[in-house]
C-alpha cells in the first residue's frame, strides 16, 4: 500500500507547535511567580484544594495534538488502495491544425479555424484508447501537446488555438509534417496516423518530398479540407470585431480558397485519404472508418494506483481533541483523587 502526501508545504506549520509550547511554559512561570506574591505554595493549595496540577499540562497536550492533526489534515495524506495493470491498444494520432490568417475566412461557419477545432473535438469524443498529439502551424510549426492518452488536456490545448499564436504567417504544411514525424515513439511498434486539417493553401511547396519521408517513417496522412472552393475574404479583427478585410498590393480584397488538390496529393503519397470537412457527421464517419481499418497494437502497460484522501480522519481527531480540551476542567477529578495516583494523602499525613 503506497502513501502520497498531496500538500507537503503545510508541514512547515508544525514549527508553530514548539512556539505554542514555549508560550504556555512562559505563561505557567509567570502564573507561579504571580501566585507567590500573594501566598506561599502550601497556603495556596489550602485556598484552592480542588485545583489540579497536571490538568493544565494535559489540556496543553490535547491542544498540541489537535493542532498537529489539523496540519496533517491540510497535508492530505492519500493511500493507494487499489493497484491494477492497464493495457491499452490503439494507434498514435497527431492532429496538425492550420492556424494561419486564411483560416479566419468565414466561407464555412463559423469560420475555418473554429470549424477545424469542432471537427477535432468530435473526433476525440469518438476515440477509444488511442494516443493523441497536437501541432499548430502557419508559416512554421509548433508542438502544442505531445502524445498522450489525456483527452481532456488535448481539448484544453485545442480550445486555446488561435490565428495570433504564430507570428510567422503563411501555410507551411511541410513543416507540420516534418514536426509530426518527431512525435511518435521510435521504440514503439504502434501504427502512426497524422491528420492535417487545413484549407490547403501552401505557400512553401515541397510537400511531395516531405510526404514521402512521412510514408517511409510508417506514417499515414489523412487530410481534411476546411473551406470552400468559392472562397471568402480574410477578415482583420480587433477584439473579435471585423474592422476590415485583407487586401493585396493593388488594394483589392484577397479571396482565399480551399485548395483540395494539395491535400489530396499529400494523402495519396502516404496511402491516406482526403476528407471534405464541410459536413461534420460525414467527417466523423469517414475518420472512424479509416481508423477501424488500421490495426490496433498494444502500446502501454503500466501500474496505476487509485489514491484516496485520508484527511477526514485527522480532521475528525482534531475536533475530538479540541472538544475534550473544552470539557476538561482544571479541577481535580473525584475518582482520580480516590486512586491517589500522586500520593497526595501521604503528603498530607506526613505534614
Amino acid at each position: 500500500m503506497n502513501m502520497l502526501l498531496e500538500e507537503k508545504i503545510y508541514f512547515w506549520l508544525l514549527l508553530a507547535l514548539p512556539v505554542v509550547l514555549l508560550v504556555f511554559l512562559a505563561y505557567r512561570i509567570w502564573q507561579q511567580r504571580t501566585r507567590r506574591k500573594f501566598a506561599n505554595p502550601s497556603m495556596f493549595s489550602q485556598l484552592s484544594p480542588n485545583r489540579s496540577g497536571f490538568k493544565p499540562w494535559l489540556k496543553m497536550l490535547l491542544i498540541l495534538f489537535a493542532l498537529g492533526s489539523l496540519v496533517i489534515a491540510l497535508v492530505n495524506p492519500k493511500i493507494g488502495s487499489q493497484m491494477e495493470t492497464v493495457k491499452r491498444e490503439g494507434v498514435d494520432i497527431v492532429f496538425a491544425i492550420d492556424v494561419s490568417k486564411s483560416m479566419e475566412a468565414e466561407d464555412i461557419a463559423p469560420n475555418r479555424l473554429d470549424k477545424s477545432k469542432q471537427l477535432v473535438r468530435q473526433i476525440l469524443d469518438n476515440l477509444g484508447s488511442d494516443r493523441v498529439g497536437l501541432i499548430a502551424y502557419a508559416g512554421s510549426a509548433f508542438p502544442q501537446l505531445p502524445i498522450t492518452t489525456d483527452y481532456a488536456s488535448a481539448k484544453m490545448f485545442l480550445q486555446a488555438l488561435n490565428s495570433d499564436m504564430i507570428s510567422s504567417q503563411g501555410t507551411a504544411i511541410s513543416e507540420a509534417i516534418k514536426l509530426a514525424t518527431t512525435f511518435y515513439d521510435e521504440e514503439g511498434q504502434t501504427n502512426r496516423v497524422l491528420f492535417i486539417i487545413s484549407d490547403g493553401e501552401d505557400h512553401e511547396g515541397n510537400t511531395d518530398n516531405i510526404a514521402e519521408e512521412a510514408a517511409n517513417a510508417g506514417i499515414r496522412v489523412f487530410t481534411i479540407g476546411v473551406g470552400t472552393e468559392k472562397g471568402g475574404p480574410i477578415p482583420i479583427k480587433r477584439n473579435n470585431v471585423i474592422q476590415n478585410y485583407k487586401k493585396d498590393a493593388q488594394g483589392e480584397t484577397v479571396i482565399t480558397k480551399l485548395n483540395p488538390e494539395t491535400l489530396r496529393d499529400i494523402a495519396s503519397a502516404t496511402n491516406g485519404k482526403y476528407i471534405d470537412g464541410r459536413v461534420t457527421s460525414e467527417v466523423i464517419t469517414q475518420v472512424m472508418d479509416a481508423l477501424q481499418d488500421i490495426e490496433k497494437t498494444e502500446f502501454e502497460a503500466r501500474q496505476f494506483a487509485e489514491y484516496k484522501s485520508q484527511f477526514q480522519w485527522f480532521l475528525g481527531l482534531a475536533v475530538i481533541l479540541l472538544l475534550l480540551d473544552i470539557f476538561l476542567l482544571e479541577r481535580k477529578t473525584a475518582w482520580l483523587r480516590k486512586l491517589n495516583l500522586f500520593n497526595e494523602r501521604k503528603k498530607k499525613e506526613g505534614k
